[in-house]
C-alpha cells in the first residue's frame, strides 16, 4: 500500500531486477513482466546485481541459482544483509528438493522452474508482490481483528506440533480450517510459533494447491497455468470464466458462490487444458464449455 495515500500499489510502481547468466532468460522475463505492467530490468551476473542494488532499491529480485563467479545463494545472502526489504524469487532449471531447501534456508519467497509459461511467471510475481507489501488484492482483516478465540486455537495447534519434523503442513492445514484461508498475518504467526522463516511458510502455502491466501467462495475454481494447459490456450478459458463471473483471480463473487484461483499444476496434463471446481476435474476445457459447467453449480 502507499503509506501516504493508502492506495493499492500499482504494478508499474513495482521495481523488479532479473539476474541470470542466460540473456534469453532475461529477455523472456522482461517481456512477460513488462506485459504485466511491471518496471523490470535485467543483468547477467550476481556482481552486476549487487552494483545495481547498491544504487537502487528493488521490490523484487528474480535470480538463477547456478551462475559463474557469484552464485544465486551467495547473492541472496548478500541481499538479506544489504537489502532485506527486497523479496527474492528463484528461477531455476534444477528445482530439486535440495536446491530449493537451500534457497528456502536463506529466505526466498517462491521459485519458478525453467522453462516457465508467461502465465506462471505473472502469477508468481503477483503473489510475491502481495507478500512483500504485506497485503493482497482483496481486503483483509488486520491481525488484531481476528477473534481472540481464533488466535487462541491457532496457538494451541502450533504448540501441539511445535518441534515435530514436517510440522508446517499439518499446522497450516488446521489453520486454514480455522480461519478459512491463510493471509500473510496468519502465516507470520505460524512462522514465529514454529521458529522458522516467514518466507519458508509462504513457499509451502504457495506451492501446494490446497492452500489459499484468500477467502474462497462456496465453489472454488482452480485453473492450471502449467505448460501443457498453456499451449492449449487455457488463458482463453480463464478469461471466459472471469468475464462470466465478473471477478478476477483471487476474488469472490458478490453472492459468495464462486472464487477463482490459479495453480502451476493439477496433475492431469493428459486432460489439458484443465480446471477443477471443488473436487471435480474438467478436462479439455474450451471457452464454449464454461457456461454449461458453471450452470451445474448455479
Amino acid at each position: 500500500m502507499d503509506e501516504q495515500k493508502g492506495e493499492p500499489l500499482m504494478s508499474e510502481d513495482v521495481k523488479i531486477l532479473v539476474v541470470d547468466d542466460e540473456s534469453i532468460v532475461i529477455k523472456s522475463c522482461m517481456t512477460v513482466l513488462k506485459s504485466g505492467g511491471y518496471n523490470a530490468e535485467g543483468v547477467l551476473s550476481g556482481r552486476e546485481a549487487m552494483q545495481k542494488m547498491e544504487e537502487t532499491p528493488y521490490d523484487l529480485l528474480f535470480t538463477d541459482l547456478k551462475m559463474p563467479e557469484i552464485d544465486g545463494i551467495t547473492l541472496i545472502q548478500w541481499i538479506k544483509k544489504k537489502r532485506p526489504e527486497t523479496g527474492v524469487v528463484v528461477i531455476t532449471g534444477y528445482p530439486s528438493q535440495e536446491t530449493i531447501r537451500d534457497a528456502l534456508d536463506v529466505g526466498i519467497i517462491d521459485y519458478v522452474p525453467k522453462p516457465f509459461t508467461p502465465a506462471v511467471l505473472l502469477d508468481v510475481t503477483r503473489r510475491a508482490v502481495e507478500w512483500v507489501k504485506g497485503t493482497t488484492a482483496v481486503e483483509q482483516k488486520p491481525q488484531d481483528e481476528f477473534p481472540p478465540s481464533m488466535l487462541q486455537e491457532i496457538d494451541r495447534v502450533i504448540q501441539q506440533y511445535k518441534g515435530k519434523p514436517g510440522s508446517s503442513i499439518p499446522v497450516l492445514q488446521r489453520c486454514q480450517e480455522i480461519v478459512g484461508y491463510l493471509p500473510p498475518q496468519i502465516q507470520k504467526i505460524v512462522a514465529r510459533g514454529l521458529k522458522t522463516s516467514a518466507a519458508e511458510i509462504h513457499s509451502v502455502v504457495s506451492f501446494y494447491s490446497f492452500f489459499t491466501m484468500k477467502p474462497r467462495g462456496d465453489h472454488n475454481i482452480r485453473i492450471c497455468l502449467g505448460t501443457a494447459c498453456y499451449v492449449k490456450r487455457v488463458e482463453e478459458v480463464l478469461s471466459k470464466i472471469k468475464n462470466s463471473l465478473k471477478i478476477d483471480v483471487g476474488e469472490v463473487t458478490e453472492d459468495k458462490k464462486f472464487s477463482i484461483e490459479t495453480v502451476r499444476c493439477l496433475g492431469a496434463c493428459g486432460l489439458a487444458p484443465v480446471m477443477v471446481i471443488d473436487e471435480e476435474t474438467y478436462g479439455a476445457m474450451t471457452p464454449k464449455k464454461v457456461p454449461e459447467v458453471l450452470a451445474e453449480y448455479s
